[in-house]
């Protein structure tokens, strides 16, 4: 029995684990949607009440698909402390966390993290080594990228800081260096929130070349 519940769990070639898998994708998009759907205001206690009891159902499914790959692998701690593991043991625990901490159930949409599975399901691992691939080529230009960074994050301190000393005695939003700095990272990415705008020539002036700054880099 252990041995046919493994291969219905852990192999997505035959039919009855295309069918688990495919199911499981089911329930986690439903997880989530639920979770989505609960942060929408004024809706009505039944609406939010029937939520609950999805979400509920959800949990005690993983919970027994949890278990019962603990109990079907030869080595439950070795898969328990695996990546896969992990983001399955992540997909259960919030719902038990909301009884005592207030808002922690929000965190089901880690759950989100089950579709990985789908790479298997679709037979879409080759495209792991693809993605490997990108990664070394990332590590190699970590200390370029390290010291991009750096500059950057240098220079949004040093132009947050001047537009404070520059705006800070208008009624614009600069009210401090840290806010100030907040809007230095905006302007210069080109991102452009518009929630706080220099109002002095001097101030418009150094956002102008912020932004020109921004569109060179």
């Amino acid at each position: 029995m252990k041995q046919k519940l493994y291969d219905i769990i852990f192999e997505a070639d035959t039919k009855a684990g295309k069918i688990f898998d495919i199911s499981l994708i089911v329930l986690i998009l439903l997880s989530v949607a639920s979770v989505m759907l609960e942060s929408l205001q004024d809706q009505s206690d039944v609406f939010y009440h029937r939520l609950e009891i999805l979400e509920w159902i959800v949990t005690f499914a993983f919970l027994l698909e949890y278990t019962t790959r603990l109990w079907v692998v030869r080595k439950p701690l070795k898969y328990a402390l695996s990546f896969y593991g992990v983001i399955d043991f992540m997909a259960i625990i919030p719902t038990f966390l909301g009884l005592i901490f207030s808002g922690t159930h929000m965190l089901l949409v880690l759950r989100a993290l089950r579709l990985l599975r789908i790479f298997r399901v679709l037979k879409l691992t080759r495209y792991i080594n693809e993605s490997s691939q990108l990664w070394k080529a990332l590590m190699a230009s970590r200390k370029k990228i390290g010291i991009f960074l750096f500059t950057v994050l240098i220079l949004v301190v040093i132009l947050g800081t001047l537009m404070y000393i520059i705006e800070s005695n208008n009624d614009s939003g600069f009210t401090s260096i840290p806010i100030s700095i907040y809007w230095a990272i905006v302007t210069l990415t080109t991102v452009g929130y518009g929630d706080i705008a220099p109002i002095t020539a001097l101030g418009r002036t150094l956002s102008s070349l912020v932004m020109i700054m921004g569109y060179a880099s």
